[in-house]
């Protein structure tokens, strides 16, 4: 957790505006030297400053910190029901691990988790995980399914609906999905979906759904990255950190309702929409599972939510999710 005083003085700093010593004293009540201390502080949850002899500090970036006030104020009336709790943490380990633990414990479900910053956020196929504090979206969903893991075949591909119409709804143009779980921008990953699911093979199930998001990702945190990558930042080509707690809430306003119906609507509610997002159709791709490479034309998905691809010798070939990678667009 950031102590009270140091999450006041992110608040201040927030605007990205210069702010000198005494200033930033006078408004904490502590000390010149005790500021520097919690400056200091900042640099180990990544918060990158400046410091200018004569003006004082600043963040890099400005950011807006995530409010549970506010996130509510986008909230449809109708979607608010689905919401059981909301918590926000300033750093933790996997919003995901932390919804799941909560799962076992018997939280309800509709309960959410954000995080300003994660520790040890899950990349597929043991990518390096990034995540700079305050910027972007790491948001987790718990949701129980009475029919059990068979009840929530294809639910990646629904999740990725979702995101898509918030993000269109928010005005975000030009994105698709990349089977099975990643949203992209222009063929660079936007976002990225991780489902886990616990419980019965055959009886009641809980899933959590979770949804890691670039709204702004520096540029030398990007460097590590293996894939080509864009935030919002970098789309809307303006200042995005004033608006992420409205994100949130239009995510929410997306994604919660698709996770109350699914298990009576099924993957087949969602496929044409998905096929019509689909950024992949007719792509050239490696799919690499276990040992082996497979080399074809993306054909798009069946109706079970298999991925379909067209090989040298004119065979199709269905893919599970969760076996398989591509290694370039």
């Amino acid at each position: 957790m950031i102590s009270p005083k140091l999450k006041q003085l992110l608040h201040v700093l927030a605007d990205g505006q210069f702010h000198s010593g005494t200033e930033l004293a006078g408004l904490l009540g502590v000390s010149r030297s005790a500021v520097w201390k919690h400056l200091s502080a900042l640099s180990e949850f990544g918060v990158e400053l400046l410091a200018v002899s004569g003006k004082g500090y600043r963040l890099h970036r400005p950011l807006q910190l995530l409010e549970a006030q506010l996130i509510d104020q986008y909230l449809e009336s109708w979607v608010r029901p689905l919401l059981a709790e909301l918590e926000i943490h300033d750093q933790i380990h996997s919003t995901n691990t932390y919804l799941l633990e909560k799962a076992r414990q018997g939280a309800d479900i509709g309960s959410v988790c954000l995080a300003e910053r994660q520790t040890a956020g899950k990349g597929r196929r043991g990518r390096h995980w990034v995540s700079p504090f305050g910027h972007n979206i790491y948001l987790s969903i718990l949701w129980r399914f009475q029919g059990g893991p068979a009840a929530i075949t294809g639910l990646s591909l629904a999740m990725g609906v979702a995101v898509i119409r918030a993000l269109r709804g928010f005005g975000i143009a030009d994105v698709g999905l990349k089977w099975p779980n990643d949203i992209y921008w222009r063929q660079r990953k936007l976002a990225g979906i991780l489902i886990e699911v616990s419980g019965e093979t055959s009886g009641p199930c809980h899933a959590v759904m979770g949804l890691g998001l670039n709204v702004y990702l520096p540029a030398h945190e990007g460097e590590g990255i293996e894939q080509d990558w864009v935030d919002l930042h970098g789309i809307l080509a303006e200042s995005i950190h004033g608006k992420r707690n409205g994100l949130v809430g239009e995510l929410l306003n997306q994604l919660l309702p698709v996770l109350a119906e699914y298990e009576t609507r099924s993957l087949g509610h969602y496929l044409e929409e998905w096929r019509g997002y689909d950024c992949m159709q007719g792509k050239q791709v490696d799919i690499f599972m276990h040992e082996q490479t497979f080399s074809g034309v993306v054909a798009g998905i069946d109706d079970q939510g298999l991925l379909l691809l067209e090989l040298a010798d004119g065979q199709i070939r269905a893919f599970a999710s969760g076996e398989v990678s591509f290694r370039h667009l």
